[in-house]
């Protein structure tokens, strides 16, 4: 942790346990639209909600859907709560850091008040023009916290957001078995590192 200037977390599955809600309201969706819920789990890690339905059904008003689908995240953050490590190893961090999510400020705001944890920095999709891959949220975030983006950390759990990443030259752990520069399994692995 030495060799970073800033370290830049994803926040669903990342710092904060989102995971049920997320499978359980995409679930739902794709029940009601006849999508294989295989594949609308697949697709839509790291990606806004509209998106994720503009991939899988490309026939359907995507916005509206999106739309839909955040009002009844919105409304449900039954077993939202901090990964295991995520209020030590923040607390342990001696550099500048940030969140970089996805989700647009209300649902983020709402998750991470639900797990206890304030960001320093929180940079939603709000904020950007491009969602991950692009490396869009990552230079912002890099950028607001004066870190040269090829000394930060990112910290992703999906393949989407290590590209995002990637792209903005940033070294990258990953978790959940993602391809990453440093292959870690939960956040305590980076908490050792910080000592």
């Amino acid at each position: 942790m030495t060799v970073v200037d800033a370290v830049l977390f994803d926040m669903d599955g990342t710092l904060v346990d989102s995971d049920a809600v997320v499978e359980r309201v995409w679930r739902a969706w794709a029940r009601e639209n006849d999508v294989d819920e295989d594949l609308v789990l697949a697709t839509m890690p790291g990606r806004p909600a509209a998106d994720t339905v503009r991939e899988v059904r490309p026939d359907l008003d995507a916005e509206a859907h999106g739309r839909a689908q955040l009002a009844k995240e919105y409304n449900d953050l039954d077993g939202v709560v901090a990964a295991p490590g995520a209020h030590e190893l923040v607390a342990a961090l001696t550099v500048p850091w940030a969140v970089v999510t996805s989700a647009d400020a209300r649902l983020a705001g709402l998750r991470l008040g639900a797990a206890g944890i304030t960001p320093p920095l929180l940079v939603t999709r709000d904020q950007l023009t491009h969602g991950k891959p692009h490396p869009e949220g990552y230079l912002r975030a890099a950028e607001l916290l004066g870190a040269d983006p090829t000394r930060c950390l990112v910290v992703e759990d999906t393949a989407t957001g290590a590209a995002a990443g990637k792209a903005a030259g940033a070294r990258v752990a990953g978790l959940k078995g993602i391809d990453a520069d440093l292959p870690i399994t939960s956040l305590t692995d980076l908490l050792e590192l910080t000592r």
